[in-house]
Protein backbone atom coordinates (compact mmCIF):
# COMPACT_ATOMS: atom_id res chain seq x y z
CA UNK A 1 0.00 0.00 0.00
CA UNK A 2 0.88 3.65 -0.60
CA UNK A 3 -0.08 7.60 -0.41
CA UNK A 4 0.80 10.62 -1.68
CA UNK A 5 0.64 12.85 1.28
CA UNK A 6 0.47 16.26 0.74
CA UNK A 7 0.95 18.88 4.07
CA UNK A 8 -0.49 22.00 4.53
CA UNK A 9 2.03 24.03 6.65
CA UNK A 10 0.90 26.94 8.81
CA UNK A 11 3.31 29.37 6.65
CA UNK A 12 1.11 28.74 3.21
CA UNK A 13 3.36 26.50 1.82
CA UNK A 14 2.19 22.89 0.60
CA UNK A 15 4.53 19.85 0.60
CA UNK A 16 4.56 16.35 -1.09
CA UNK A 17 5.33 13.06 -0.06
CA UNK A 18 5.21 9.54 -0.91
CA UNK A 19 4.94 6.81 1.74
CA UNK A 20 4.77 3.18 1.51
CA UNK A 21 4.58 0.23 3.66
CA UNK A 22 4.66 0.68 7.30
CA UNK A 23 3.89 5.04 6.80
CA UNK A 24 1.39 4.05 4.91
CA UNK A 25 -0.13 1.52 7.58
CA UNK A 26 -0.46 4.32 9.69
CA UNK A 27 -2.94 6.14 7.87
CA UNK A 28 -4.98 3.10 6.51
CA UNK A 29 -8.44 2.85 7.98
CA UNK A 30 -8.24 6.95 9.93
CA UNK A 31 -10.98 9.37 8.98
CA UNK A 32 -11.38 12.76 7.56
CA UNK A 33 -11.33 14.86 10.70
CA UNK A 34 -9.12 12.52 13.00
CA UNK A 35 -5.21 13.30 13.83
CA UNK A 36 -2.32 11.25 13.26
CA UNK A 37 1.11 11.61 14.89
CA UNK A 38 3.76 12.71 12.96
CA UNK A 39 6.18 9.77 14.06
CA UNK A 40 4.36 7.79 12.24
CA UNK A 41 4.99 9.12 9.00
CA UNK A 42 8.46 10.13 9.43
CA UNK A 43 7.87 13.64 10.72
CA UNK A 44 9.47 14.03 14.14
CA UNK A 45 7.27 15.81 16.46
CA UNK A 46 4.43 17.15 14.30
CA UNK A 47 1.08 16.35 14.82
CA UNK A 48 -1.12 16.35 11.37
CA UNK A 49 -5.16 16.58 10.78
CA UNK A 50 -6.83 14.25 7.56
CA UNK A 51 -8.39 17.04 5.60
CA UNK A 52 -9.31 14.78 2.81
CA UNK A 53 -8.18 13.34 -0.54
CA UNK A 54 -8.79 11.50 -3.58
CA UNK A 55 -9.02 7.83 -4.79
CA UNK A 56 -6.72 6.71 -7.80
CA UNK A 57 -9.84 7.64 -10.62
CA UNK A 58 -9.44 11.30 -8.77
CA UNK A 59 -13.13 11.21 -7.06
CA UNK A 60 -12.73 13.38 -3.62
CA UNK A 61 -13.39 12.04 -0.19
CA UNK A 62 -16.09 13.97 1.29
CA UNK A 63 -17.15 13.41 5.29
CA UNK A 64 -20.10 12.07 6.00
CA UNK A 65 -19.83 9.19 3.39
CA UNK A 66 -19.34 5.64 4.83
CA UNK A 67 -19.51 3.61 1.77
CA UNK A 68 -15.93 3.51 -0.95
CA UNK A 69 -18.33 5.05 -3.28
CA UNK A 70 -21.28 6.50 -3.95
CA UNK A 71 -23.19 9.30 -6.32
CA UNK A 72 -24.86 12.03 -4.59
CA UNK A 73 -26.72 15.25 -5.38
CA UNK A 74 -24.85 17.98 -4.25
CA UNK A 75 -25.10 21.51 -4.46
CA UNK A 76 -21.77 24.02 -4.29
CA UNK A 77 -19.81 22.24 -1.40
CA UNK A 78 -17.12 19.28 -2.13
CA UNK A 79 -16.49 17.35 -5.30
CA UNK A 80 -18.90 19.85 -6.76
CA UNK A 81 -16.94 22.03 -9.28
CA UNK A 82 -15.02 20.33 -12.17
CA UNK A 83 -16.30 20.64 -16.02
CA UNK A 84 -18.71 23.76 -15.08
CA UNK A 85 -15.44 25.65 -13.05
CA UNK A 86 -15.73 28.84 -15.73
CA UNK A 87 -19.97 28.84 -16.02
CA UNK A 88 -21.32 31.27 -13.83
CA UNK A 89 -22.98 29.93 -10.74
CA UNK A 90 -26.51 29.46 -10.53
CA UNK A 91 -28.80 29.77 -6.94
CA UNK A 92 -29.72 26.31 -6.04
CA UNK A 93 -28.09 24.41 -9.01
CA UNK A 94 -27.77 21.16 -7.70
CA UNK A 95 -25.82 18.39 -9.57
CA UNK A 96 -25.43 14.38 -9.28
CA UNK A 97 -21.50 13.68 -8.58
CA UNK A 98 -19.14 10.75 -7.43
CA UNK A 99 -17.67 11.01 -4.32
CA UNK A 100 -15.60 8.76 -2.07
CA UNK A 101 -16.09 7.74 1.36
CA UNK A 102 -14.39 9.74 4.40
CA UNK A 103 -12.41 6.50 5.73
CA UNK A 104 -8.91 6.05 3.85
CA UNK A 105 -8.96 2.74 2.84
CA UNK A 106 -6.71 0.93 -0.45
CA UNK A 107 -8.48 2.67 -3.46
CA UNK A 108 -7.07 5.99 -1.82
CA UNK A 109 -3.93 7.52 -3.42
CA UNK A 110 -3.73 11.04 -2.06
CA UNK A 111 -4.49 12.29 1.15
CA UNK A 112 -4.29 15.60 2.31
CA UNK A 113 -2.81 16.53 5.79
CA UNK A 114 -3.30 20.06 7.66
CA UNK A 115 -0.35 21.01 10.22
CA UNK A 116 -1.76 21.10 13.63
CA UNK A 117 1.80 20.88 15.85
CA UNK A 118 5.03 21.36 14.28
CA UNK A 119 8.13 19.48 15.57
CA UNK A 120 12.05 19.91 15.60
CA UNK A 121 12.50 18.76 11.63
CA UNK A 122 11.54 21.20 9.03
CA UNK A 123 9.38 19.75 6.11
CA UNK A 124 10.74 20.69 3.41
CA UNK A 125 13.84 19.94 4.63
CA UNK A 126 15.64 16.50 2.90
CA UNK A 127 17.56 14.11 4.86
CA UNK A 128 21.56 15.27 5.60
CA UNK A 129 23.37 13.61 2.59
CA UNK A 130 27.03 13.55 2.03
CA UNK A 131 28.34 17.02 -0.18
CA UNK A 132 30.64 15.63 -3.11
CA UNK A 133 33.63 17.68 -3.62
CA UNK A 134 33.45 20.91 -6.21
CA UNK A 135 35.28 20.11 -9.82
CA UNK A 136 37.07 22.94 -10.72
Amino acid sequence: MEFKIVIGAKDGKCYQKEIKDAEAEALHKKRIGETISGDQLGFLGYEFLITGGSDKCGFPMRKGIQEPRKKIKIGGSVGFSGKDRNKKKQKGLIKRRTVCGERVTGIIRQVNLKVLKEGSQLLGEAPAEAESPKKE
